[in-house]
């Protein structure tokens, strides 16, 4: 029997509610395919700083990397945003992604028929979505120097942040972003702002030059803002869209807002191995959450939505275990679950009841042993 090591994060706010049901998911994966999971739980964010003054220690972080696999539920809220800069819980989620060298973020945006009428958007529009937002995770204005606010000399202050790439950084998640399109619609959008910043210049010059290695994939270049307006518009274009680190940040919460909620986006966070070879992360780093964040005022009420953490589950077999079939029957119950008009707050629709985080974990878990 094969045995996978995961360190659980939960987190602040309602990552211990919808950790919960993720880890139930998981255990339950685990007995039905024969694989163990051995899971090791750990502080991060602000609950690590109310413990021991920091949100992430070298502990933990230790236990992250030689983890086959992190599951991270959310990080950061009100109570620690006077705090440092340096010191706030988001600062903990930037160095697991910086430490374990996970530069490729996978964020996928597909549209429930079930959940159709709990979008913004016209049925419509929406038919047939189906996303894959690929993002640079590593570099850019997240992590370039230099950085910071000063004083200056007449008494007023400056703050800085700079963009910047080099050409590795580059072509490995172009490398990344075809892969992936290989493996979907061969069809690949890549956003800059190519007319006004000289980084993202360089950005579309190296992507021009990966495509050469794969000729069977269409690629097109689109600029961030005209990228934004053309998801609202007309989200069906995109198969796979690879972007810079903070375009990809905005531009996947966007997406997420086609499903109806961002409580039902997950996302793959993965290092070169996972994310050029084949897509197979097995023994190399990795990271699975959702994309919502903490969101302190549901916190305890019951009200979270635990779909993401679940589906991150079935990214993580996917991904890191190879273990398609698995991750396929979460996908399958969750589709089943909403089939049936199981709705958590946050997708309910004017006269649907809504259930509770509990509730919805335990119906995708019924659907599996279904």
């Amino acid at each position: 029997m094969k045995n996978y090591n995961v360190t659980v994060l939960a987190g602040d706010g309602i990552g211990p509610e919808i950790m919960a049901e993720a880890v139930k998911v998981l255990s339950y994966i685990g007995e039905k395919h024969d694989t163990g999971f051995t899971l090791t739980d750990g502080l991060c964010g602000g609950v690590s700083i109310d413990e021991h003054g920091k949100p992430l220690t070298d502990e933990v972080l230790d236990l992250a990397l030689n983890a086959d696999a992190v599951l991270l539920g959310a990080v950061g809220g009100p109570k620690w945003e006077a705090m440092d800069y340096s010191i706030r819980p988001e600062r903990a989620l930037l160095a697991l992604r910086k430490e374990l060298a996970l530069f490729a973020n996978l964020r996928p945006a597909k549209i429930y028929k079930p959940l159709m009428n709990a979008s913004s958007l016209k049925p419509e529009v929406l038919e047939g979505v189906d996303v894959m937002v690929v993002r640079e995770l590593t570099g850019g204005i997240y992590f370039g120097g230099p950085r910071g606010v000063e004083t200056l000399a007449d008494g007023t202050k400056k703050g800085t942040n700079t963009l910047v790439y080099t050409t590795p950084e580059i072509d490995r998640i172009a490398r990344a972003a075809f892969e992936i399109a290989m493996k979907r619609g061969r069809k690949l959008m890549s956003i800059d702002k190519a007319n006004v910043l000289e980084c993202t210049e360089l950005w579309r010059e190296v992507v021009i030059e990966v495509s050469n290695d794969y000729p069977d994939v269409e690629l097109l270049h689109m600029y961030v803002d005209n990228c934004a307006m053309q998801l609202i518009r007309d989200p069906r274009q995109f198969d796979v869209i690879v972007t810079g680190n903070m375009f990809g940040d905005i531009l996947s919460d966007e997406a997420a807002m086609l499903t109806g909620s961002i409580g039902m986006l997950a996302s793959a966070s993965l290092g070169a191995k996972g994310a050029i070879e084949g897509l197979n992360h097995e023994n190399g780093r990795a990271m699975y959450e959702p994309i919502h964040g903490s969101a302190p005022d549901i916190a305890g009420t019951g009200k979270a939505n635990p779909i993401a953490t679940i589906l991150s589950v079935a990214m993580m077999l996917r991904y890191s275990f190879d273990m398609t079939e698995a991750a396929d029957e979460i996908e399958a119950a969750i589709e089943r679950v909403l089939d049936k008009g199981l709705r958590t707050a946050d997708i309910a629709g004017e006269g649907e009841t809504a259930i509770s985080c509990t509730e919805m974990g335990e119906a995708v878990l019924a659907e599996l042993r279904a």
